[in-house]
C-alpha cells in the first residue's frame, strides 16, 4: 500500500464480508409476522441483486407491488431487526481478513463507508470483534446521501487529505471518484468494476498488503 495515502476507507458488503445468508433469513422471518405482504421468501440471489443500494431502493425493488409509505415502514423494521441478528450471529469474513486488518492498521488509519442503514457496520463490528482496528465508520443511514457525499464528511471529520477507498462495485469506484480520492476494486466481491475507474485490482483480500 502506497505511504502517501493517510487512510483506507473501505465498503463493507463484497468487501469485508458476506452478509447475505443472514440477511435472507433475517429478513424473512420478518416477514412471516405480514401475511399482509404477497411476496415469495427472499432469495440469497434477490439481495445480491440489490447490492450498492441505498435501503430505500431495495424496498422498491423486492416489494414494487407495494405503496412507497409501506415499502419504507417494512424496511424500516427489516432494518432494525437484521442489525440485531448480525451482532448476535456474524457473517462470512472474507479469507484473512483480520490477519490484513492487523497489519494494515500497523501504518495506516482504516475506516468503513456503506450505503447500509445505520447500526449494521456496528453490528458487523461487534459480531467479529473488529473494536480495534476502524477509527471511525459513515453510513446512508445517518447521512441519507451519495456514499460520495459520505466519503466526503468522513474524510472531513477526520481530517484526511489523501485516503484510498476499496470496494467491489461500480457505485464504489463513482463514490471514490466523487470525493476525489483513488479506488481498489475488490474484484472478489459482488460487483464489476470499468478498468479505468480503479488503480489497482484486488483478486483476494490479502493482495491488499
Amino acid at each position: 500500500m502506497d505511504a502517501k495515502y493517510d487512510g483506507i476507507i473501505f465498503d463493507l458488503d463484497g468487501t469485508l464480508w458476506d452478509a447475505t445468508k443472514p440477511i435472507k433469513q433475517s429478513w424473512n422471518e420478518v416477514l412471516q409476522r405480514h401475511s399482509e405482504i404477497k411476496r415469495k421468501p427472499i432469495t440469497e440471489e434477490e439481495l445480491g441483486e440489490c447490492m450498492g443500494l441505498t435501503m430505500y431502493k431495495i424496498a422498491a425493488k423486492l416489494f414494487p407491488n407495494e405503496s412507497e409509505h409501506i415499502q419504507k415502514m417494512l424496511m424500516d423494521e427489516l432494518c432494525h431487526y437484521e442489525n440485531e441478528y448480525l451482532a448476535q450471529h456474524g457473517g462470512i469474513l472474507y479469507d484473512g481478513l483480520e490477519d490484513v486488518l492487523k497489519k494494515l492498521h500497523q501504518n495506516f488509519r482504516l475506516y468503513i463507508v456503506s450505503n447500509c442503514q445505520d447500526g449494521y457496520i456496528q453490528a458487523f463490528i461487534k459480531a467479529h470483534h473488529m473494536e480495534a482496528y476502524f477509527d471511525d465508520t459513515e453510513c446512508w443511514g445517518r447521512t441519507r446521501a451519495s456514499k460520495g457525499v459520505s466519503n466526503k464528511l468522513l474524510m472531513e471529520r477526520n481530517r484526511l487529505k489523501c485516503p484510498v477507498y476499496v470496494g467491489d462495485t461500480q457505485k464504489d469506484a463513482q463514490s471514490a471518484k466523487e470525493a476525489g480520492i483513488d479506488f481498489i476494486y475488490a474484484a472478489y466481491g459482488f460487483g464489476k468494476v470499468n478498468d479505468k475507474d480503479y488503480i489497482k485490482k484486488i483478486n483476494k483480500l490479502k493482495e491488499l498488503l
